[in-house]
């Protein structure tokens, strides 16, 4: 885990004491990296050796938590979520021995990039062995494969038996939690336990690579760039989907089909030269005011202070920070859901590095309603 993760979680980091709450159907675990391994962690373990769901943090965002070997597990873990059984769940594991059990051969571009990235927000797709089930892969032959290095998923991976399928902690469709509070807003009732372990560093989900063909392709961007895979492995393609939203093929990853990431308002994404975004912004924004709607704008630092008749205006960090940007971007959209904000519009952001993966979620999240201030100069 890069050395500037390992800061922000231990600027995150409680020294609250372990403590057990409970809320209707669902037990919340408050437990925090200082501390990742309490007695109540067995609890935990149990509960998914045994069947049971377990929403937990990840250095991403929150991951929702099932035995990836037990079929049933899985299909529980669909219906929690409202999800799609055809859309692929990954299977977390937290030692490196462990990813021979799951797959039926482990190629060399796996390897170094397990040395490089594992643990971290680094996925990858590989044919899988007979031990894991279909339901878990959505009815393919491959498996997507993560060692997460938060020391709290760590340890409940290894107390329940290694290997947990766990996608977003959330309902299908909305934006992924980075906070307990919104796990427990949409999962409540629906999964046996929650632990909370404060917020997260990164805030979007895996980097997800496939590696069952001749060259490495991209399915998913995330904190880990395609330059930094270039790296290890030279030549690595980008699946041409990610930006344009045409995906048609079944899906091999998480995300690749279905509309994801989105708030209850309608999101529009304007892209173009900054004062001309900004002046759009401000024109649409009193257009949906004028309609008699509730609005929110998504700024950056350097332009908030021009949105002056939004109802409510997020700033989601410096242009010149993608990391900020990315951490707070869900949290954002979650908070328009809060403030009942109906019509929101957001500064598109590059599209380089991380700025591939910020446009990814922000892309799938409006449903890729876009103005394009470009195309039109």
């Amino acid at each position: 885990m890069p050395e500037k993760l390992r800061t922000a979680n231990r600027k995150r980091r409680s020294k609250e004491p372990i403590r057990l709450r409970t809320n209707m159907d669902t037990v919340i675990y408050t437990i925090y990296e200082n501390n990742p391994n309490p007695p109540e962690m067995e609890k935990l373990g149990e509960i998914i050796k045994n069947g049971g769901l377990v929403a937990f943090p990840t250095e991403t965002v929150y991951g929702l938590g099932g035995d990836g070997l037990n079929p049933e597990s899985s299909k529980k873990i669909y219906a929690a979520k409202g999800r799609p059984s055809d859309n692929p769940l990954i299977v977390h594991i937290a030692r490196m021995e462990d990813l021979g059990v799951l797959v039926r051969e482990i190629p060399e571009t796996a390897v170094k990039l397990a040395e490089r990235f594992w643990p971290g927000p680094l996925t990858m797709i590989l044919n899988k062995s007979d031990a894991v089930p279909k339901e878990t892969t959505g009815g393919l032959d491959t498996v997507a494969i993560r060692f997460p290095s938060h020391k709290v998923a760590q340890e409940l991976i290894l107390s329940s038996g290694g290997f947990i399928a766990a996608p977003s902690a959330n309902l299908s469709g909305k934006p992924s939690p980075t906070l307990a509070k919104y796990v427990l807003e949409d999962l409540n009732g629906r999964v046996d336990a929650i632990i909370d372990g404060g917020d997260i560093p990164i805030g979007l989900e895996s980097t997800i690579v496939d590696l069952t063909g001749e060259t490495p392709v991209i399915l998913r961007p995330g904190y880990i760039t395609k330059e930094m895979l270039s790296e290890v492995l030279g030549d690595v393609l980008t699946d041409p989907t990610i930006l344009d939203g045409n995906c048609k093929e079944r899906p091999k990853a998480p995300g690749m089909r279905y509309r994801h990431y989105a708030p209850k308002g309608d999101l529009v994404v304007v892209e173009g030269k900054s004062d001309e975004v900004v002046s759009r912004i401000n024109e649409e924004v009193s257009k949906a005011a004028d309609a008699g709607l509730r609005t929110g704008v998504i700024a950056t630092k350097e332009n908030a202070v021009f949105y002056n008749r939004a109802d409510s205006v997020k700033i989601i960090g410096s242009r010149e920070k993608d990391e900020e940007i990315a951490a707070s971007l869900y949290r954002i959209l979650r908070e328009f859901d809060d403030e009942n904000i109906q019509a929101i519009f957001s500064e598109g952001f590059s599209e380089e590095g991380l700025g591939v993966a910020i446009m990814n979620r922000l892309l799938k999240a409006a449903g890729h309603k876009t103005i394009n201030l470009w195309e039109d100069a």
